[in-house]
């Protein structure tokens, strides 16, 4: 098997060029942010969709190759805290096989959103299927308080 180098990374700066940008006073942070992707070196927190509609707000986080009992989500004083945890895959010893690449991992992450008076606590559901954890949050039901007449004295 012939072995077929890529070069995927997003990188598209030399060692020069960042050398370059230090000397001529160019922010690195600014660098650092927009040339690499920062998920994969600073285990940035997975991608979050957040979706209202009238009965629920739904969220919507990204995390392939784990599975539903990876996941730890828990409710303290109206924080919602979603986390996994996977096991770092065991190395095989197998004298056939080495590896030759490896471009991503299964990490660690935590996300915390602090919920709103209108989210029932009661009623909160999570469902992981195809990568893609939602977790339902439902709004508590509207009870108005009834009309009520005022006499003007």
């Amino acid at each position: 098997m012939t072995y077929v180098k890529f070069n995927n990374a997003p990188v598209v700066k030399s060692f020069g060029g960042l050398v370059e940008d230090i000397i001529n006073g160019t922010n690195l942070k600014n660098f650092i942010k927009d040339d690499f992707n920062t998920a994969d070196f600073f285990g940035a927190h997975p991608p979050v969709n957040i979706l209202e509609t009238k009965e629920a707000y739904i969220i919507d986080l990204l995390v392939p190759g784990l599975n539903k009992e990876d996941f730890k989500i828990s409710l303290d004083n109206k924080v919602l805290t979603v986390s996994a945890e996977k096991e770092k895959e065991a190395e095989t010893k197998d004298e056939n096989q080495k590896q030759i690449r490896r471009e991503f991992s299964f990490r660690s992450f935590k996300r915390s959103f602090t919920l709103n008076e209108q989210v029932d606590a009661t009623k909160i559901q999570a469902k992981y299927e195809n990568g893609i954890l939602k977790v339902t949050l439902s709004k508590k039901e509207n009870i108005q308080d009834p009309v009520k007449a005022i006499v003007v004295e």
